[in-house]
Protein backbone atom coordinates (compact mmCIF):
# COMPACT_ATOMS: atom_id res chain seq x y z
CA UNK A 1 0.00 0.00 0.00
CA UNK A 2 1.27 3.60 -0.84
CA UNK A 3 2.14 5.90 1.96
CA UNK A 4 1.10 8.93 -0.07
CA UNK A 5 -0.93 8.53 -3.75
CA UNK A 6 -1.48 11.30 -5.71
CA UNK A 7 -4.16 10.82 -9.19
CA UNK A 8 -4.12 14.16 -11.40
CA UNK A 9 -3.72 16.48 -8.25
CA UNK A 10 -4.67 20.30 -9.54
CA UNK A 11 -4.41 23.41 -7.55
CA UNK A 12 -5.47 26.67 -8.74
CA UNK A 13 -4.57 29.85 -6.63
CA UNK A 14 -5.89 33.50 -7.33
CA UNK A 15 -7.55 32.46 -10.61
CA UNK A 16 -4.11 30.43 -12.10
CA UNK A 17 -3.39 26.95 -11.82
CA UNK A 18 -0.14 26.60 -10.13
CA UNK A 19 -0.11 22.48 -10.01
CA UNK A 20 -1.43 20.52 -12.88
CA UNK A 21 -2.62 17.05 -13.26
CA UNK A 22 0.01 15.78 -11.04
CA UNK A 23 0.06 11.69 -10.62
CA UNK A 24 2.69 10.05 -8.22
CA UNK A 25 2.84 7.44 -5.45
CA UNK A 26 5.59 6.76 -2.65
CA UNK A 27 5.47 3.71 -1.16
CA UNK A 28 7.26 2.40 1.72
CA UNK A 29 11.36 2.66 1.78
CA UNK A 30 10.90 5.85 -0.60
CA UNK A 31 13.53 8.45 -0.65
CA UNK A 32 11.71 10.78 -2.95
CA UNK A 33 13.02 14.12 -3.88
CA UNK A 34 11.13 16.90 -5.36
CA UNK A 35 13.09 19.09 -7.59
CA UNK A 36 12.24 22.27 -9.81
CA UNK A 37 13.24 25.75 -10.41
CA UNK A 38 11.70 28.66 -8.12
CA UNK A 39 7.59 28.86 -8.46
CA UNK A 40 7.47 25.01 -9.94
CA UNK A 41 4.65 24.56 -7.44
CA UNK A 42 6.99 22.51 -4.91
CA UNK A 43 5.55 23.92 -2.14
CA UNK A 44 2.28 23.50 -3.49
CA UNK A 45 2.12 20.34 -3.99
CA UNK A 46 3.30 19.61 -0.82
CA UNK A 47 0.69 21.32 1.01
CA UNK A 48 -2.04 20.44 -0.97
CA UNK A 49 -0.84 16.61 -0.75
CA UNK A 50 -1.34 16.54 3.08
CA UNK A 51 -4.61 18.51 2.79
CA UNK A 52 -3.82 21.73 3.77
CA UNK A 53 -4.66 23.32 0.64
CA UNK A 54 -7.94 22.90 -1.73
CA UNK A 55 -7.11 20.85 -4.32
CA UNK A 56 -8.67 18.77 -7.27
CA UNK A 57 -7.53 15.41 -7.74
CA UNK A 58 -7.40 11.97 -5.77
CA UNK A 59 -4.61 12.29 -2.98
CA UNK A 60 -4.69 9.60 -0.10
CA UNK A 61 -2.90 9.22 2.58
CA UNK A 62 -1.70 5.34 3.63
CA UNK A 63 -4.49 4.36 1.50
CA UNK A 64 -7.44 6.87 2.94
CA UNK A 65 -9.00 9.52 0.95
CA UNK A 66 -7.21 12.85 2.63
CA UNK A 67 -10.24 14.72 3.17
CA UNK A 68 -11.98 12.03 5.23
CA UNK A 69 -9.53 12.06 7.46
CA UNK A 70 -9.19 14.55 10.98
CA UNK A 71 -6.14 16.70 11.62
CA UNK A 72 -4.94 13.84 14.39
CA UNK A 73 -5.27 10.96 11.92
CA UNK A 74 -3.57 13.00 9.19
CA UNK A 75 -0.41 13.89 11.64
CA UNK A 76 -0.31 10.12 12.60
CA UNK A 77 -0.13 8.94 8.75
CA UNK A 78 2.24 12.02 7.91
CA UNK A 79 4.83 14.41 9.44
CA UNK A 80 4.95 17.84 7.94
CA UNK A 81 8.41 20.21 8.10
CA UNK A 82 7.03 23.62 6.06
CA UNK A 83 9.93 26.25 4.95
CA UNK A 84 9.09 28.26 7.42
CA UNK A 85 11.68 28.23 10.92
CA UNK A 86 10.00 30.29 13.11
CA UNK A 87 9.87 29.34 16.62
CA UNK A 88 7.64 31.78 18.72
CA UNK A 89 8.13 31.06 22.58
CA UNK A 90 10.99 30.15 24.41
CA UNK A 91 10.51 26.81 25.42
CA UNK A 92 13.15 24.50 26.20
CA UNK A 93 14.76 22.58 22.84
CA UNK A 94 13.10 19.50 24.61
CA UNK A 95 10.05 20.80 25.23
CA UNK A 96 9.73 22.02 21.40
CA UNK A 97 10.77 18.66 20.15
CA UNK A 98 8.13 17.07 22.63
CA UNK A 99 5.04 18.59 20.37
CA UNK A 100 5.92 16.08 18.00
CA UNK A 101 4.37 13.65 20.20
CA UNK A 102 0.96 15.46 20.38
CA UNK A 103 -0.57 13.26 17.34
CA UNK A 104 -0.13 10.04 19.74
CA UNK A 105 -0.96 11.50 23.38
CA UNK A 106 -4.23 12.77 24.77
CA UNK A 107 -4.33 16.39 25.95
CA UNK A 108 -3.20 16.86 29.19
CA UNK A 109 -1.57 13.08 29.49
CA UNK A 110 1.86 12.02 30.91
CA UNK A 111 4.79 11.43 28.53
CA UNK A 112 4.47 7.62 28.06
CA UNK A 113 7.93 5.50 27.95
CA UNK A 114 7.68 5.39 24.10
CA UNK A 115 7.02 8.89 23.77
CA UNK A 116 10.57 9.82 25.81
CA UNK A 117 12.02 7.31 23.45
CA UNK A 118 10.90 8.53 20.29
CA UNK A 119 11.98 12.54 21.50
CA UNK A 120 15.45 11.27 22.43
CA UNK A 121 15.95 9.20 19.42
CA UNK A 122 14.75 12.46 17.13
CA UNK A 123 17.12 14.34 19.11
CA UNK A 124 19.64 12.57 19.01
CA UNK A 125 19.33 12.03 14.39
CA UNK A 126 18.97 15.84 14.27
CA UNK A 127 22.44 16.55 16.80
CA UNK A 128 20.14 18.78 19.36
CA UNK A 129 20.57 16.38 22.11
CA UNK A 130 23.38 18.72 23.78
CA UNK A 131 20.64 21.63 23.09
CA UNK A 132 17.82 20.14 25.09
CA UNK A 133 17.70 22.68 27.92
CA UNK A 134 18.42 25.81 25.94
CA UNK A 135 15.45 27.89 24.94
CA UNK A 136 14.99 27.25 21.29
CA UNK A 137 14.56 31.21 20.57
CA UNK A 138 18.50 31.23 21.59
CA UNK A 139 19.48 29.10 18.71
CA UNK A 140 21.11 29.76 15.61
CA UNK A 141 19.09 29.88 12.36
CA UNK A 142 20.42 26.39 11.39
CA UNK A 143 20.22 25.07 14.62
CA UNK A 144 16.57 25.78 15.21
CA UNK A 145 16.14 24.39 11.85
CA UNK A 146 17.72 21.08 13.28
CA UNK A 147 15.10 21.14 16.06
CA UNK A 148 12.29 21.42 14.30
CA UNK A 149 13.50 18.59 12.07
CA UNK A 150 13.38 16.70 14.94
CA UNK A 151 10.03 17.52 16.23
CA UNK A 152 9.09 16.43 12.85
CA UNK A 153 11.09 13.06 13.55
CA UNK A 154 9.50 12.91 16.78
CA UNK A 155 6.53 12.20 15.11
CA UNK A 156 7.24 8.74 14.07
CA UNK A 157 4.57 8.89 11.26
CA UNK A 158 5.41 6.67 8.43
CA UNK A 159 5.79 9.21 5.92
CA UNK A 160 7.83 12.46 6.26
CA UNK A 161 6.95 15.89 4.01
CA UNK A 162 9.63 18.27 4.23
CA UNK A 163 9.93 21.70 2.67
CA UNK A 164 13.28 22.71 1.41
CA UNK A 165 14.82 21.00 4.88
CA UNK A 166 18.25 21.52 3.88
CA UNK A 167 18.25 24.86 3.47
CA UNK A 168 19.95 26.98 5.98
CA UNK A 169 22.50 23.81 7.74
CA UNK A 170 25.98 23.65 7.39
CA UNK A 171 27.10 21.11 4.45
CA UNK A 172 28.09 18.54 7.34
CA UNK A 173 24.55 18.98 8.86
CA UNK A 174 23.15 19.27 5.50
CA UNK A 175 24.59 15.41 4.65
CA UNK A 176 23.46 14.31 8.18
CA UNK A 177 20.50 15.39 7.31
CA UNK A 178 20.04 12.73 3.84
CA UNK A 179 21.62 10.10 5.63
CA UNK A 180 18.72 10.48 8.15
CA UNK A 181 16.22 10.23 5.50
CA UNK A 182 18.19 7.31 3.84
CA UNK A 183 17.94 5.61 7.08
CA UNK A 184 14.30 6.43 7.33
CA UNK A 185 13.97 5.25 3.97
CA UNK A 186 16.17 1.91 4.65
CA UNK A 187 13.41 1.23 8.03
CA UNK A 188 10.45 1.03 5.68
CA UNK A 189 9.14 4.51 6.24
CA UNK A 190 9.24 7.06 3.21
CA UNK A 191 10.24 10.76 2.64
CA UNK A 192 9.36 13.74 0.02
CA UNK A 193 11.57 16.79 0.19
CA UNK A 194 11.81 19.59 -1.74
CA UNK A 195 15.06 20.26 -2.63
CA UNK A 196 17.44 23.26 -4.65
CA UNK A 197 20.63 21.41 -4.32
CA UNK A 198 20.91 18.87 -7.31
CA UNK A 199 23.76 17.33 -6.03
CA UNK A 200 22.37 16.80 -2.62
CA UNK A 201 19.05 15.04 -4.74
CA UNK A 202 20.98 13.49 -7.49
CA UNK A 203 23.28 11.84 -4.57
CA UNK A 204 20.64 11.07 -1.98
CA UNK A 205 17.22 10.47 -3.30
CA UNK A 206 15.78 7.02 -4.44
CA UNK A 207 13.36 8.92 -6.86
CA UNK A 208 13.34 12.47 -7.96
CA UNK A 209 9.98 14.24 -9.36
CA UNK A 210 11.00 17.16 -11.61
CA UNK A 211 8.33 19.52 -11.47
CA UNK A 212 7.78 22.45 -14.49
CA UNK A 213 4.90 25.34 -14.27
CA UNK A 214 3.10 22.76 -11.88
CA UNK A 215 3.45 20.10 -14.40
CA UNK A 216 5.37 16.59 -13.26
CA UNK A 217 7.87 16.97 -16.12
CA UNK A 218 9.76 13.48 -15.32
CA UNK A 219 9.50 10.87 -11.99
CA UNK A 220 11.87 7.85 -11.66
CA UNK A 221 15.94 7.78 -10.67
CA UNK A 222 18.25 10.61 -10.68
CA UNK A 223 20.59 9.59 -14.06
CA UNK A 224 16.97 9.09 -15.65
CA UNK A 225 15.37 12.67 -14.38
CA UNK A 226 18.65 14.69 -14.58
CA UNK A 227 19.42 14.76 -18.48
CA UNK A 228 20.41 16.87 -20.69
CA UNK A 229 17.89 18.49 -22.16
CA UNK A 230 15.86 18.54 -19.27
CA UNK A 231 18.36 20.71 -17.30
CA UNK A 232 18.36 23.14 -19.88
CA UNK A 233 14.56 23.44 -20.41
CA UNK A 234 13.39 23.54 -17.09
CA UNK A 235 16.10 25.42 -15.10
CA UNK A 236 18.06 26.90 -18.28
CA UNK A 237 21.30 25.97 -17.05
CA UNK A 238 24.40 23.53 -18.49
CA UNK A 239 26.05 21.18 -16.10
CA UNK A 240 28.77 19.10 -15.83
CA UNK A 241 27.32 15.42 -14.74
CA UNK A 242 29.69 12.95 -13.11
CA UNK A 243 29.76 9.51 -11.59
CA UNK A 244 31.29 9.46 -7.90
CA UNK A 245 31.36 6.94 -5.71
CA UNK A 246 28.63 5.12 -7.66
CA UNK A 247 25.92 8.25 -7.96
CA UNK A 248 25.40 10.91 -10.08
CA UNK A 249 26.52 14.82 -9.21
CA UNK A 250 25.04 17.68 -10.92
CA UNK A 251 27.29 20.81 -11.20
CA UNK A 252 25.90 23.60 -12.64
CA UNK A 253 28.36 25.37 -15.11
CA UNK A 254 26.37 28.46 -16.25
CA UNK A 255 23.09 29.62 -17.63
CA UNK A 256 21.66 29.09 -21.10
CA UNK A 257 18.15 30.24 -22.66
CA UNK A 258 15.09 27.77 -21.78
CA UNK A 259 15.22 27.33 -25.63
CA UNK A 260 18.71 26.65 -26.28
CA UNK A 261 20.54 23.75 -26.69
CA UNK A 262 22.50 22.91 -23.69
CA UNK A 263 26.29 21.26 -23.38
CA UNK A 264 26.31 18.75 -20.50
CA UNK A 265 29.34 16.46 -20.12
CA UNK A 266 29.14 13.17 -18.72
CA UNK A 267 32.88 11.78 -16.84
CA UNK A 268 33.76 9.02 -15.22
CA UNK A 269 32.84 5.36 -15.04
CA UNK A 270 29.03 4.66 -16.73
CA UNK A 271 26.45 4.27 -14.69
CA UNK A 272 25.35 0.59 -13.02
CA UNK A 273 24.26 -1.63 -16.35
CA UNK A 274 24.48 1.60 -18.36
CA UNK A 275 26.83 1.25 -21.72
Amino acid sequence: MSLLALEGLSVSLGGRRVVDGVSLAVAPGDFVGLIGPNGAGKSTLMRAALGLLPAAGGRRLGGEDVARLSPPERARRAAWLPQEREIAWPVSVQTLVGLGRAPWRRPGAAFSEADRAAVADAMARADVARFADRPATALSGGERARVLIARALAQAAPLVMADEPAAGLDPAHQIALMETFSALAAEGRGVVASMHDLGLAARWCGRLALLDAGRLVAFGPPAEVLTEARLAAVYGVRCRLDWIEGAPSVTPLGRTAKDAPATLELSGPAAPGGS
